[in-house]
């Protein structure tokens, strides 16, 4: 028998975030040869990059401690799965997928976290 061992997250250590306009947020998600979700939680949509897993953010990863290097955000009250850019650079009307996470207890004790902390935010 297998044993298995739940064991959540205890702490999100959020490096930088901030606002953007929703354009911007979708054209960075856009590479030459593929889009990249975002993620829909209680009325934020987002991005997030992490650190490289180095020896030190392993650790910590392993102690229940996550890093977000950068989160950019924009208000989307209503979730949308799919949302579409019409990008000049690529003349082109781009399709980017959007994951719900309001399910996630991280994502939604995040969102919480961002409306509640973020100074010169509209959201």
């Amino acid at each position: 028998m297998v044993k298995i061992t739940y064991s959540p997250l205890e702490e999100l250590i959020v490096h930088d975030a901030f606002e953007v306009d929703r354009d911007d947020l979708l054209r960075e998600r856009v590479t030459p040869t593929v889009t990249m979700p975002l993620y829909w939680c209680n009325g934020i949509l987002f991005s997030f990059s992490s650190l490289p897993m180095t020896d030190e953010v392993v650790r910590d990863y392993l102690r229940g401690k996550i890093h977000w290097l950068e989160v950019h955000f924009t208000n989307s009250e209503k979730y949308t799965p799919v949302m579409t850019l019409n990008d000049e650079e690529y003349k082109a009307t781009m399709s980017i997928r959007v994951i719900d996470t309001s399910r996630s207890l991280l994502h939604r004790e995040f969102t919480k976290w961002l409306k509640l902390n973020i100074k010169n935010s509209k959201v």
